[in-house]
């Protein structure tokens, strides 16, 4: 069978949307579920045209209905494009930059973007201005050029990955606009039930498909939203060339998954700010980096721009460094590893990534608040935060007594 969008009511909510987008046409003995189309090759004679399936590197009926779930999602008007990777959906928004243009990025981005764009611009591709993004100014100082060349993209993340800082994103798209500029929001951390990026202002939404919107830690994937038709032309072709597509499987993995953000999403979310209000109290740490608490800097930009304030907190441990590793060495429930938005909880120092920059401490620990309960979830922090804030010297005198 081949997939067609369904006809659906208008104005469905994001929650809804996640559940009823991506379904079979509604027909007598249809399946529920769009099937998994395993084809390389598809039949067909004469000139090939646009629209026309020809290779399985152009395209698959199983991407169709992810990539019309998270248009919907993200309220674009065009299909979304998967990509195989996070990355991979980097490097083709990268793609749009013209040889010798200038890319704006955060100081604190996803580390892959960050030295992704590095690199390029260490081959002359482009020039890289990196910036404080919450800082308006300096934003819009690096984008005007200041007397040199204006930019060509403004690469925005908001919150940033692992800092949180919150971007002004109506005053930035315009300042954007203003000289030019294409706007690339790295959504992966609100996730389009957060926060809607192209609303903003934003000419494409990225995501990493591998976090929120699949959801189980099973699957790798990227993905591009855009409303411009010439925009998303260029991101297909680059994608069709270059030959970083998703599989199949992988996608159909990832449209089950995303039936249940919403509920994950809502879960996770007042889990993490019930978390880092506690943690905001607690001895043993010298910091809380969440845009949810209202001592946070970006908390006031979050609340006018956002619908939640996300999963992700971050803390700075006291004692430094080897607290910080201790700290995680002594969690039992939460799980020490690398990527985020799972229905696990993950933790882990973000320094110890040798490509971090050196602007986020050493003490720093990145957590990705899941589903489980979070009376679990705290009493597994504060166990482990009890045991490093033991003082050396009580450690000693605890030990030559026995």
């Amino acid at each position: 069978m081949t997939y067609q969008p369904a006809d659906h009511p208008e104005h469905l909510s994001p929650d809804t949307v996640v559940v009823a987008a991506g379904r079979p046409a509604r027909e007598h003995d249809a399946p529920v579920n769009p099937p998994i189309v395993l084809s390389s090759t598809y039949v067909g004679t004469g000139t090939v045209v646009d629209g026309d399936r020809a290779y399985g590197r152009y395209s698959n009926p199983t991407w169709d209905p992810l990539e019309d779930a998270l248009a919907q999602l993200e309220e674009a008007t065009l299909p979304a494009l998967i990509f195989s990777s996070g990355l991979a959906a980097v490097s083709a928004a990268l793609s749009l930059i013209p040889n010798g243009g200038v890319l704006v990025m955060p100081i604190h981005s996803y580390q892959g973007a960050l030295v992704m764009a590095q690199e390029m611009a260490a081959k002359g591709s482009f020039t890289l201005r990196t910036v404080d993004i919450a800082n308006n100014d300096d934003v819009i100082a690096a984008l005007t050029g200041s007397g040199e060349k204006a930019a060509s993209m403004l690469w925005l993340e908001s919150p940033t990955n692992p800092m949180l800082e919150v971007a002004d994103m109506q005053v930035l798209c315009r300042s954007a606009a203003a000289v030019g500029a294409l706007v690339v929001t790295d959504n992966t951390f609100s996730t389009p039930l957060v926060q809607q990026p192209l609303a903003l202002g934003s000419d494409i939404v990225l995501h990493s498909v591998t976090k929120y919107l699949a959801g189980h830690s099973d699957v790798i994937m990227g993905a591009l939203a855009t409303s411009s038709a010439e925009v998303r032309a260029q991101l297909l072709h680059h994608r069709s060339i270059h030959g970083a597509i998703a599989g199949p499987f992988e996608a159909w993995l990832a449209l089950r998954g995303l039936r249940t953000l919403a509920l994950r999403v809502e879960r996770s979310q007042a889990s993490a700010l019930e978390l880092a209000s506690r943690l905001d109290m607690h001895d043993g740490v010298e910091k809380v980096l969440f845009p949810g608490l209202p001592s946070d800097p970006g908390h006031l930009r979050a609340k006018a721009q956002m619908s939640g304030f996300g999963s992700i907190l971050c803390i700075e441990v006291a004692g430094g460094e080897e607290a910080a590793h201790a700290l995680v060495e002594a969690l039992r429930l939460w799980t020490p590893a690398t990527s985020l938005g799972g229905v696990e909880s993950l933790i882990e120092r973000r320094r110890r990534h040798a490509n971090e920059p050196t602007s986020v401490p050493a003490n720093l620990l990145r957590l990705s608040v899941g589903i489980e309960n979070v009376e679990d979830l705290w009493a597994d922090l504060a166990q482990a935060l009890a045991l490093v804030s033991v003082a050396p010297d009580s450690q000693t005198e605890s030990s030559s007594g026995l």
